[in-house]
């Protein structure tokens, strides 16, 4: 039997199960008369609705897919338009001086592009979430969970550092007082991340060009017009006053700027909506997830570095009560607008930079802690309360974050938070690059459904767990405060080493609960993407891709086979839809 008829085959006897319809109660019930998961299908079928947009919970199908390669890489860097960086810059550049600080940068931007890469990899390949990629990379199904909360903890922070940075500027442009600034940065974005993708997608691709303009050419003018100041950039030695490079401070550093390591997250939020690859559009597709994925941490440390350069300009040029505002992203390009051109034109354009960047980042920090939320709640409780609820609630944490003033714990914040943050990455970069590709102990495909990973892998949730706890006790000192500064080396050893160990330790046998799907029907398309072919879901009467359906346990009526999609296994309370361990 070929490929082709094999598909016909499966495709009938998926329809012949019955033609599953929505009655008026919300219940499901096949063309045979009986009544399909209840509850399951009423979650599954509101989860599904929501997932026109944003695919909350699954699998991103070729269907919905249409965007070139180029659209879905700049709607991805429209995600880095944060100012957050030039306050990381300016922060570190004071405390650590000019030298120590860019040496930080440089060696956070390794180990972010190093880790970032075969993440960004494997959600455009596959077209899944790092939640997703996660799950089947060491942590197993419920294992991630932890890992969703770290994620959610990153965007809700960032928000906040980010509303902070606006409401600055609408304080200092505007004379609105910051705890309504901060109201008002959260408010806005409520509306424009309803609608998900599509809606973001525009969004970005709009606003990148004047984002650039307003960004790029004050600081061309001060390189032009003040050369001078590039020597005064490199001879800064921070407030320690020390001349040279000190290891300690780099690394202090470089801790600080690997907190934005779970950035990756989001790149892959619009990583994962990438086209098929194919022989036509290879070049332009890798080009994409380079650019897109990992190299998103280019731009970042280039922000890093001209906002230690602007806050180093305005301490040598302005007096000492101007200059403690230096590491304030509003203040930096208004120093430098206001040379530029007259003075009400200044504030003008920084209060609008500001704002663009502001709600840039903090659309997909919403977005993308919304759909952290979501998957974690829906896993445990095997209930979908829809993802506006989670937007809601990651604004209003962010919101008490900021009222409580977090902008000036910056460094402290940032540089804890690092070590969860490459505890995790590390860890999923670990099992992909070493044990999927090297010691072929981890499947190569990563497998994201209930019923087919085991709850939890201790393979990467003990490596992460260990590798964070370990890095944090450094980092409070614990081992004394020699070793102090060098807290990321501890988490970034520990989760490259321990996955390895504990695959060969366990000889992988925690990493699929099953290996066969019940589906005869192959999973990939000749080229190597996830294959287009339907097959319908008996629980909610909707048809789903192949990579998102496995066999039910619940047969139908004449005994016939049952297709299950993972959105509603996902809300199955029971598990009786969920096939039986292999032995």
């Amino acid at each position: 039997m070929t490929e082709e008829q094999r598909t016909t085959q499966i495709l009938e006897r998926s329809t012949a199960a019955g033609s599953a319809v929505v009655d008026g109660s919300g219940k499901t019930t096949t063309a045979a008369g009986s009544t399909g998961a209840g509850s399951a299908g009423r979650d599954a079928l509101s989860a599904a609705k929501e997932s026109l947009e944003d695919y909350t919970l699954r699998f991103a199908p070729r269907s919905y897919r249409k965007w070139s390669a180029g659209v879905v890489a700049t709607s991805a860097l429209g995600g880095i338009a944060y100012l957050a960086d030039f306050s990381i810059g300016a922060n570190i550049g004071i405390s650590y001086g000019t030298g120590n600080a860019i040496l930080g940068i440089l060696v956070a931007a390794v180990v972010i592009f190093a880790t970032g890469f075969p993440l960004a990899y494997y959600a455009a390949r596959y077209n899944i979430d790092l939640d997703l990629i996660t799950r089947g990379s060491g942590f197993g199904y419920y294992g991630s969970v932890v890992t969703n909360v770290i994620f959610a903890t990153f965007t809700f922070i960032f928000f906040a550092l980010e509303g902070s940075i606006m409401a600055q500027g609408l304080e200092l442009g505007l004379g609105i007082p910051q705890w309504i600034g901060y109201a008002a940065s959260t408010v806005i974005i409520i509306p424009l991340v309803i609608y998900g993708m599509n809606t973001l997608a525009k969004l970005q691709v709009w606003t990148t060009p004047l984002w650039l303009l307003l960004m790029v050419v004050p600081v061309g003018y001060l390189v032009v017009s003040h050369p001078e100041s590039i020597d005064s950039f490199f001879a800064y030695t921070g407030k320690s006053g020390e001349s040279g490079t000190n290891l300690a401070s780099v690394m202090l550093a470089a801790g600080v700027c690997l907190s934005l390591m779970a950035q990756i997250a989001e790149q892959i939020d619009y990583l994962r909506f990438m086209p098929p690859r194919t022989a036509a559009n290879r070049g332009a597709w890798w080009r994409a997830v380079i650019l897109a994925g990992p190299g998103w941490v280019v731009f970042g440390a280039i922000k890093q570095i001209v906002g230690m350069f602007i806050a180093v300009y305005l301490i040598a040029t302005l007096d000492p009560a101007a200059s403690v505002h230096a590491n304030e992203p509003v203040h930096q390009f208004l120093g430098v607008y206001r040379e530029m051109m007259p003075a009400w034109l200044a504030m003008a354009l920084a209060v609008v930079l500001v704002v663009i960047s502001q709600i840039k980042i903090n659309v997909t920090n919403a977005y993308s802690g919304s759909l952290a939320w979501t998957n974690s709640f829906t896993r445990i409780t095997k209930t979908y309360p829809g993802r506006m609820v989670f937007v809601v609630l990651n604004l209003v944490v962010a919101l008490v974050l900021m009222e409580a003033n977090m902008f000036e714990f910056l460094n402290t914040i940032l540089g804890f938070y690092a070590n969860c943050a490459i505890a995790w990455v590390v860890t999923v970069a670990a099992d992909i690059a070493v044990n999927k590709y090297l010691l072929k102990i981890s499947p190569k495909v990563p497998e994201f459904r209930r019923g087919m990973l085991y709850a939890v892998n201790p393979v990467g949730f003990v490596s992460m767990l260990a590798s964070a706890g370990v890095s944090i006790a450094v980092f409070f000192g614990a081992f004394g405060s020699g070793v102090q500064p060098y807290s990321p080396i501890f988490a970034v050893g520990l989760a490259l080493l321990l996955p390895p160990m504990l695959a060969v330790l366990t000889r992988g046998k925690y990493y699929l609960r099953r290996t066969d799907d019940g589906i005869d029907l192959a999973m990939f398309d000749s080229e190597g993407n996830p294959s287009q072919a339907k097959l319908l879901c008996h629980v909610t009467g909707i048809e789903f891709e192949r990579p998102d359906m496995l066999r039910s346990a619940q047969d139908g009526p004449d005994g016939e086979p049952q297709y299950i999609s993972s959105l509603a296994l996902s809300t199955d309370k029971t598990g009786e839809l969920v096939l039986p361990a292999e032995k």
